[in-house]
């Protein structure tokens, strides 16, 4: 994986393809190459490195006018599966005869065996990638027809894929196919773009289409036929994309993630607005879809995610047991499906992806349906297949989300977990009066976040005092301990400081051997249940020489006592806290990340959006 652009119409290929792929290379940046159509051959360019550095040697290495009179192409931004990130390894590959190329997200499983059957028959390969066994492949199967081609070779692998094909035999055409990694086309006037993910069409069209799994279409500069791998045609419709390009770019902030974190107020508000009933105490979730009497029948909820949305539904969970009267459990989304979970027809799973693609989320869907639970999802991107596959679900509406640290996807997740929690609860145990106070806090929440982002020059003065430690814990209690982790998380991805996150109670259980002196220890020991006993193991940290920095509740002044450093957050809800706390400690990240100059967007060995089990 991880970023796929195509472009076909009368502009500049490679100049598109390649402002296509700096949108997308927050997805996946480690190598980049482009493939052109030109006079009636496939030329390529790659390049180890970012996008900037493909962009310089196409400059450098191609003639001006073929930048002016190639008007089809395909390009690729990579995060490593299969080999090191080197030129020969990136994308696009070439089949045997080089007439024909490819650009691929995901695995093939089965490629050792098809190489070697290819081998035996010839194929000379230049990399150690999946990728390139799947271009041969094509390569051998065609005939006449790359369409057919590349339905025969998609029917020997076994895997995930989202392609796009191209061939010198057959100009002015792309062949693109999907299953289990997205992939979106857009519609122009006069030209189409595939791409990965529609950030890279945002400039183009607003209008696309949204592959299924087992789609194959064959592309052209006025037209789409879309069928499935037995060459039998389908019906994909039209939708808006509902924001523009502005959307996508970092609007005078130094870094994509320091715009996220000053978005959360109006992202949240987004989330927020037209969801809360004040009059009866509940939440309007039209997207569940489910009547009362259904949501009474729920007798179990499943929260499953990865990284940042599996710490949302640790929040979800606390929410749901305490303010629904409903058992709940979070589980690990690529562990769901694995180990045979014993899931009922009254069980409600709930999976949580930012983007909808993610593909061990999207396997626990799948499993779960399966096993004929009530599935429904909490996605920030329309379209994504998480969302289409689970038909019931709430969207975030946060708008998009650049940097691959994620901020306002995460704090818009358990804002949409609270409302549900407000919902299912008024069915059970939650009085009106009980909702209607709920349901305020919730509304409060944009305002709360606000006055905390306000404080990120504070908190970049406490930063630079931690900037150069090279550990750091967090601990907290109750729906704090997520954010512990959640805060543990942000700090060890863009700043590469080994940060642990743990439940207090857990600390003196054998991580506080590891304690030494002015080791940073981040307490969230906001005014919630349990706040004394987090004290207490903040005075068990300070007997051993470690140094406090604590989130607490404003005027708190009882736990500004025991700290070295404060970042206040204001007084609401428990529950309502762990969002303006999970702010503190984005900011914290980001500014201690930005003190060590680390590449904040595109930390190393990441990716946004993982489309790979």
């Amino acid at each position: 994986m991880c970023g796929i652009v195509g472009y076909l119409g009368k502009a500049d290929a490679a100049s598109v393809l390649i402002n296509g792929l700096r949108r997308l290379e927050y997805r996946g940046y480690d190598s980049a190459g482009v493939a052109l159509l030109d006079d009636g051959k496939i030329v390529v360019t790659k390049a180890p490195g970012k996008v900037s550095a493909l962009s310089e040697k196409a400059r450098a290495e191609w003639p001006a006018e073929r930048f002016s009179r190639s008007g089809t192409g395909i390009a690729h931004t990579r995060w490593a599966t299969h080999g090191p990130p080197t030129e020969a390894n990136a994308h696009p590959h070439l089949d045997q005869s080089g007439d024909i190329a490819l650009v691929h997200n995901g695995i093939i499983e089965n490629y050792r065996a098809l190489r070697a059957r290819l081998e035996a028959k010839g194929h000379l390969f230049l990399s150690d990638t999946d990728t390139e066994v799947l271009s041969h492949l094509i390569g051998d199967s065609y005939k006449s027809n790359l369409f057919q081609a590349v339905c025969d070779a998609l029917h020997q692998v076994e895997g995930t894929f989202g392609i796009a094909v191209l061939s010198a035999r057959e100009p002015g055409k792309i062949v693109t196919a999907r299953r289990g990694s997205p992939i979106v086309i857009g519609v122009g006037e006069g030209e189409t773009i595939i791409a990965s993910d529609a950030s890279a069409i945002l400039s183009h069209t607003q209008r696309v289409i949204y592959l299924n799994d087992n789609d194959i279409a064959t592309v052209t500069a006025d037209s789409i036929d879309i069928r499935d791998l037995n060459n039998v045609p389908v019906t994909r419709e039209i939708a808006e994309l509902g924001f523009d390009a502005t959307a996508a770019e970092k609007g005078g902030y130094a870094h994509f993630m320091l715009k996220e974190i000053h978005e959360q107020p109006d992202a949240l508000a987004n989330a927020i607005r037209g969801r809360l009933d004040f009059n009866l105490g509940t939440s309007v979730l039209s997207g569940m879809g489910t009547s009362p009497r259904e949501l009474a029948e729920i007798s179990r909820i499943v929260l499953v995610g990865c990284g940042t949305s599996l710490h949302a539904g640790l929040v979800g969970e606390y929410a749901f047991e305490d303010l629904a009267n409903i058992p709940a459990e979070v589980q690990q989304a690529a562990e769901f499906r694995y180990r045979n979970p014993i899931v009922s027809r009254n069980d409600l799973v709930v999976a949580i992806s930012q983007s909808g693609e993610t593909a061990d989320t999207l396997a626990a869907v799948r499993e779960a349906i399966q096993k004929g639970a009530f599935v429904m999802s909490l996605c920030n991107v329309v379209g994504s297949t998480i969302a289409r596959e689970t038909s019931r679900g709430v969207y975030l509406h946060a708008g998009p989300e650049i940097s691959v640290a994620s901020t306002k996807a995460f704090t818009c997740q358990v804002a949409i977990l609270l409302m549900m929690a407000l919902k299912l609860g008024r069915g059970r145990r939650f009085s009106r009066e009980e909702g209607m106070q709920l349901a305020k806090a919730i509304e409060s929440i944009p305002d709360l976040v606000a006055r905390t982002v306000r404080q990120s020059d504070h908190i970049a003065e406490i930063a630079a005092r931690y900037a150069k430690n090279e550990h750091a814990f967090f601990i907290g209690r109750g729906p704090m301990y997520p954010v512990a982790l959640e805060g543990a998380l942000k700090l060890k991805e863009i700043s590469y400081i080994h940060a642990e996150g743990y439940h207090a109670a857990e600390l003196k259980h054998g991580p506080i051997a590891l304690l030494e002196k002015d080791t940073p220890v981040v307490a969230l020991a906001c005014d919630i249940p349990g706040k004394d006993k987090t004290l207490g193991n903040v005075e068990e940290c300070r007997a051993r020489g470690a140094r406090i920095l604590g989130i607490i509740t404003e005027g708190d002044h009882e736990a500004a006592a025991v700290m070295d450093d404060v970042i206040e957050i204001p007084r609401t809800h428990p529950l309502v806290a762990t969002i303006p706390a999970a702010v503190a400690l984005q900011l914290f990240a980001y500014h201690v990340a930005n003190a060590r100059g680390c590449e904040i967007d595109q930390p190393r060995n990441l990716a946004k959006s993982v489309t790979v089990e």
